[in-house]
């Protein structure tokens, strides 16, 4: 049963100053309804409030850590999002706290304030059985998301593209400072890179019912991109030559074990583990309708967003092609 967003509902949405947060806090706003931002900081969340109306965005303190935080930022919301997630364990933010036992709290939280709808994002690979902590916790949420609140629905979005996410942007500050980048893997690993935009309009297909309760949705762009492709597109937008350089995985497991120990890792040996797998939709999750363009939502391809954001790192800076012209 789908749910009509308006000013009458309030939706609480965790993680909502994140890299996706932003978008989905942008579409939710939209529909017109009520938006309670739960984050660790609500201070520094302030940017989101030129989102919407005025009083419409608000932000409340709230650590997945902290079972009593979670419950009191869903009292009276008719629905719960959960967007928190982390590339990287730091400090006391590990995979199992934040993304194993934090679902649960959520999903608890969801049940006991009589949500009407609870909407989980996970990630293309979750899996129990996986070799990577990060896939395993990621399974773990869902499983107890799923336990908790049955009706709840599932998005696992692969590789999430945009202005500020830190795939695309990473592999580009690499290129402006480095002569090679690597081909890990031998850069054979395929990705499905998917508009962080679409998978914001794919949380508010799901609250609105275009989705199947209780169900997992793939979601993925409409390009199935190699890392070797990745890179040469990211080359490209950049206006960079450089080698690329292939890198047997028993030699990203070793460098990953040094790179990891800084203070914000370029690899860690976690996210080696990750890239010997591909990330891509399913093939069951096609032939079931559990995609994005099955909620409705019609994705764009790399070529219409990254290319803009990307324009930073080119030799001369974004007005670089201006100057040629005008030079």
């Amino acid at each position: 049963m789908g749910i009509r967003l308006d000013s009458s509902r309030l939706v609480t949405v965790y993680g909502g100053s994140g890299f996706l947060g932003r978008h989905v806090v942008q579409a939710l706003a939209r529909t017109g309804c009520r938006i309670r931002v739960a984050v660790r900081r609500p201070d520094l969340a302030g940017f989101l409030q030129p989102l919407g109306g005025v009083g419409q965005i608000h932000a409340v303190q709230a650590n997945l850590r902290f079972p009593e935080s979670v419950a009191q930022a869903a009292e009276d919301a008719d629905v719960l999002v959960n967007l928190v997630g982390i590339l990287h364990e730091t400090g006391k933010q590990k995979f199992s706290s934040v993304q194993a036992e934090g679902p649960r709290w959520v999903a608890h939280a969801a049940r006991d304030a009589g949500a009407k709808a609870l909407i989980q994002v996970s990630a293309i690979g979750a899996d129990r059985n996986s070799p990577s902590h990060y896939a395993q916790s990621k399974a773990a949420g869902e499983a107890h998301v799923l336990n908790s609140f049955p009706d709840a629905v599932i998005l696992r979005p692969s590789i999430v593209f945009g202005p500020e996410d830190d795939f695309f942007n990473r592999f580009a500050a690499l290129a402006r400072i480095a002569p090679a980048l690597p081909l890990i893997g031998g850069g054979k690993t395929r990705f499905q890179p998917v508009f962080a935009g679409d998978v914001a309009k794919a949380v508010v297909a799901a609250i609105e019912g275009r989705g199947a309760e209780g169900k997992t949705y793939e979601l993925g762009g409409p390009e199935i991109l190699t890392f070797k492709e990745v890179l040469q597109r990211i080359l490209e937008y950049c206006g960079r030559r450089r080698l690329l350089v292939p890198m047997p995985f028993w030699m990203a497991y070793a460098k990953a074990a040094f790179l990891q120990l800084l203070p914000s890792p370029l690899l860690t040996v976690d996210q080696v583990r990750l890239l010997e797998s591909d990330n891509v939709v399913s093939v069951n999750a096609k032939t079931t309708r559990r995609t994005l363009e099955a909620l409705g939502v019609d994705p764009l391809p790399v070529s219409a967003i990254v290319p803009d954001y990307l324009e930073r790192f080119r030799s001369r800076g974004e007005f670089a092609a201006f100057r040629r012209e005008n030079g």
